[in-house]
């Protein structure tokens, strides 16, 4: 009878959609962090459950040829780079697997080509962003990443995916918190001043932005911080303030204040310019995205009489890429902030055949079509629990010819691609496209045709 501690060798016969070995053993499954297909391991088993089991590496009996040797383990155990220990061009395929698993097995449907994986020559160093906690270990100020599933700070200086110039910024900040003597955050005691710092980059502009996330208002000794970092980085165009006073695990809290230079930073996609402000969404791999966005402009095969429809339009980056060659494109924002950025971005690109709206998808899509506004076509980008069924229901109801359909989560994708098949869309084509190399997410455009 097997029991904690145990020891016991297995094979490890695939992966978890979260890039978790699995393994099988005496009618339990197990989950083993930093093992992959085909590796016979030496297995202490950490946890056991009703038929599920928990289980850890002690030592590697064969490796797969697919185990890229070189990966520090810190990114594996902070979650960082969750696929790291897999070779890139076995992510690529591992994430074609998961459209085609989450199709098959959701939403019935095999019989549609997942193209491959679209991925990156260079794989590392592409985030634009990063959100990092400030906490003390060990007696000083650190910045780094929360071991998995834990509230541990792992001091990191080397974040392996962001852009380097993002990770310099961190640690010139870091140096400065500990030379100004200024407190991190204390979870436990609710303490100190500094939670978080946050990093923007353009991609293309190479402009910075960095967000002092702290406790309350005053900073003490902020000018010569600023002062500091701006010689230093002359690209810095931007510093503000978050106040977050919440115990909570949201980065933010709802008061910015700038306090050096521009509200936003500007980048360029797709050959349009997009001011970005700190808690707009804008994608994290601009390589990418850009392809990711071709891909839907390719996939709505557009034209001159088209009217789009842009539900979840963030500060208008996908809209805006269509707006040059259709006729009018309508795109829906809950975010206020956002909706704002969109309406200020179409200017800044004279673009004037794009209207913005703050409200949700559902309710927007059913006043547009008591506007007598049919669209042709509607692209969705839903967040990660995707569509709600009344938006389904509502886009499927004006019958646009085309659903461009964004996911960065298969699973609800495939869902939601089932209850639009059941109304009269036919899914053609899916495409995955790897924005984030080296973990486990993986994101696709799919085209829905009315049949």
């Amino acid at each position: 009878m097997l029991k904690k501690n145990d020891i016991v060798e297995v094979e490890v016969v695939d992966l978890t959609h979260e890039g978790q070995g699995v393994a099988k053993l005496d009618g339990f499954v197990f989950f083993v962090d930093n093992a992959l297909p085909g590796e016979k391991i030496s297995m202490r088993v950490l946890k056991l459950k009703k038929q599920v089991g928990f289980g850890k590496v002690e030592e590697w009996l064969s490796f797969s040829p697919d185990r890229n040797q070189d990966l520090d383990l810190t990114y594996l155990r902070t979650g960082i780079a969750d696929l790291g220990h897999l070779s890139y061009s076995a992510q690529l395929e591992f994430k074609k697997q998961q459209v085609e698993n989450s199709l098959r097995k959701i939403a019935g449907i095999s019989d549609v080509a997942v193209g491959d994986t679209l991925g990156m020559k260079n794989p590392l160093a592409y985030r634009n962003k990063a959100a990092v906690p400030v906490r003390r270990v060990n007696g000083q100020l650190e910045t780094g990443f929360f071991r998995k599933n834990s509230h541990d700070l792992v001091p990191i200086e080397d974040f392996y995916i962001q852009h380097k110039e993002i990770d310099a910024l961190i640690l010139a900040t870091r140096d400065l918190l500990r030379k100004l003597d200024l407190k991190p955050y204390d979870e436990q005691e609710q303490t100190g001043l500094i939670r978080n710092i946050v990093v923007r980059r353009g991609h293309y502009s190479g402009q910075l932005m960095l967000i002092l996330v702290t406790t309350r208002p005053k900073i003490f000794r902020i000018e010569t911080l600023i002062e500091r970092l701006t010689s230093q980085f002359p690209n810095l165009v931007s510093v503000i303030q978050n106040i977050n006073d919440q115990h909570t695990n949201a980065i933010f809290g709802h008061e910015f204040r700038l306090l050096h230079g521009t509200e936003t930073l500007v980048d360029t996609m797709l050959g349009n310019e997009f001011e970005i402000s700190a808690p707009s969404f804008y994608q994290v791999n601009t390589e990418m995205a850009e392809q990711l966005y071709q891909t839907a402009i390719d996939f709505a095969d557009l034209s001159a009489d088209d009217i789009v429809i842009d539900a979840y339009s963030g500060i208008g980056t996908i809209g805006l890429s269509f707006a040059k060659q259709v006729k009018h494109v309508y795109g829906v924002e809950v975010v206020e902030k956002a909706v704002l950025d969109s309406q200020k971005n179409a200017a800044r690109n004279g673009i004037t055949n794009a209207t913005y709206v703050c409200d949700s998808a559902e309710s927007a899509m059913k006043n547009w079509v008591k506007e007598g506004i049919r669209p042709t076509i509607i692209v969705v980008d839903p967040p990660r629990k995707g569509l709600t069924e009344s938006f389904i229901r509502t886009s499927a109801s004006v019958q646009p010819d085309k659903v461009v359909y964004i996911s960065c989560n298969v699973a609800t994708m495939a869902r939601d691609v089932k209850l639009y098949e059941e109304l009269g869309y036919k899914l053609t084509k899916v495409q995955p496209v790897d924005l984030f190399p080296n973990t486990h997410h993986v994101e696709c455009v799919a085209l829905l045709v009315k049949a």
